[in-house]
């Protein structure tokens, strides 16, 4: 589940190419989960397993991201159970649940019925498997899911400057 910004090490490559300019910030439900792939392909911040630190500049829009494994989806209710109750520091607003494959393939029939539930809790894109981004190279064809949720994502709208 999503913590505190206090809690997160200062660690981390930031080198990579810059990504759109999006109102948005991925957070991951667990480890793994994608916020930095999601960050680098659509654009975003990528806040790691933290909530965004708002006071830092961080978008509150959140795209709560998490595998489609039974620990992924479990991290991803009690991250949703956060929001609903109000755990999660002010100004946070959730956008999207986005659940991304494990593995190619069908889910298991007790992963689907876990989706559902998530489904009627929170809008849900489920992005599938996508063999490039497995090995860091960009989609040689985008999903229609992905360009979905590419297509919600707030683009930052321009300060103005001062005396303008």
């Amino acid at each position: 589940m999503p913590r505190p910004r206090a809690d997160r090490d200062q660690g981390g490559d930031t080198a990579s190419p810059a990504p759109p300019a999006v109102d948005a910030s991925w957070v991951s439900a667990h480890g793994g989960a994608g916020a930095t792939t999601f960050a680098a392909a659509l654009g975003g911040t990528d806040a790691g397993q933290d909530w965004p630190d708002i006071a830092q500049g961080q978008p509150g829009r959140v795209l709560l991201l998490a595998r489609t494994n039974a620990t992924g989806l479990r991290a991803a209710s009690q991250a949703l159970d956060a929001l609903r109750t109000v755990r999660h520091p002010s100004g946070v607003d959730l956008l999207a649940l986005v659940l991304v494959a494990d593995a190619p393939g069908r889910l298991p029939l007790e992963l689907t019925r876990r989706v559902r539930v998530l489904r009627s809790a929170a809008r849900t894109f489920h992005i599938p498997w996508i063999p490039e981004w497995r090995v860091g190279e960009p989609a040689a064809k985008v999903p229609k899911a992905v360009r979905e949720l590419a297509a919600i994502l707030p683009p930052v709208r321009p300060t103005p400057k001062d005396g303008q």
